[in-house]
């Protein structure tokens, strides 16, 4: 699903242009400048294009309709220069589209789940999965494995050094798991990896604004002012929003929560069609910077 209008996409397009200058650097016609007008490295689009569109992603490809990779990442500004961290990679859909864009000029952390005692089975089938994906696929080698855990592990990359941080679809995990706490101490990892200015992109299944986030923590669905409102008290200052991943056929209301849509389909063949055709969840899409 693209941009709503193409006002509304010159508008995050020019909040993105205006806040990168503030941070010693613009963006102007798909390439970033120094303040003294050097070029410094082209935009996104080009590099962003070729990953997505590499024929050895597969099936994965067959997500990109709901997920949007393309206007997603070129909205969050990702530069083939930049380190990036990816937080909990999972099975590694984006991260087969993040690390060919930076392997060569930048660096990619996978902060992936973190093994303490009583951790949950299936975080170590993960984790062994994804690292059998390094050792044998392209589209994974050279990255670096780092650990992620919302409350005990915190150093996702070294302190200072990353240039993007990048989470999609885990809010809701930590917030199920310890509530307020989970979310904030997530969000201060963030802070603690990026550089002063630099990004944080938050992709979150949206939750609509008059429902009670409480009452929904099971539900897999966020209020987007609370995940905004816990950034914010972490250090970060929200840049711009798009409705990229928006669905407006989902209701956010369904028996399993989230996870009734597809691609989990948790019903099985219980209205397996009526599911299928809203399709995956209703996002939000936020840029934040870190201040």
């Amino acid at each position: 699903m693209l941009l709503k209008s193409t006002t509304k996409k010159l508008a995050l397009v020019a909040l993105a242009g205006l806040a990168t200058a503030c941070t010693g650097s613009y963006v102007k016609d798909n390439k970033t400048f120094s303040e003294d007008g050097e070029v410094l490295v082209s935009a996104s689009k080009e590099s962003v294009t070729k990953a997505v569109m590499n024929p050895a992603r597969g099936d994965a490809a067959m997500r990109d309709m709901y997920r949007n990779p393309q206007q997603t990442l070129e909205f969050f500004g990702i530069r083939p220069d930049m380190t990036v961290v990816e937080i909990l990679p999972g099975g590694g859909w984006y991260t087969s589209i993040l690390n060919p864009i930076v392997k060569d000029q930048g660096k990619f952390y996978a902060a992936h789940f973190h093994m303490y005692d009583g951790a949950p089975g299936y975080y170590q089938r993960s984790l062994e999965s994804f690292k059998n994906k390094v050792e044998t696929n392209e589209l994974y080698q050279g990255l670096e494995i780092t650990e992620f855990h919302h409350t005990k592990a915190h150093n996702i990359a070294p302190a200072g050094t990353a240039d993007m941080v990048l989470t999609f679809r885990n809010v809701h995990n930590w917030y199920m798991a310890d509530g307020d706490e989970g979310v904030e101490q997530a969000f201060v990892a963030f802070a603690k990896a990026l550089k002063p200015g630099g990004v944080l992109g938050v992709v979150e299944h949206r939750l609509p604004e008059n429902r009670d986030q409480a009452e929904n923590k099971r539900s897999g669905y966020m209020k987007e002012s609370y995940v905004i409102a816990a950034a914010e008290k972490a250090g970060f200052k929200l840049q711009a929003k798009s409705d990229i991943n928006a669905n407006p056929k989902d209701t956010a209301d369904h028996p399993r929560g989230v996870w009734t849509l597809p691609p989990r389909l948790a019903l099985g063949d219980q209205d397996k069609a009526k599911y299928a055709a809203i399709g995956e969840s209703d996002r939000m899409t936020l840029k934040f910077v870190k201040q």
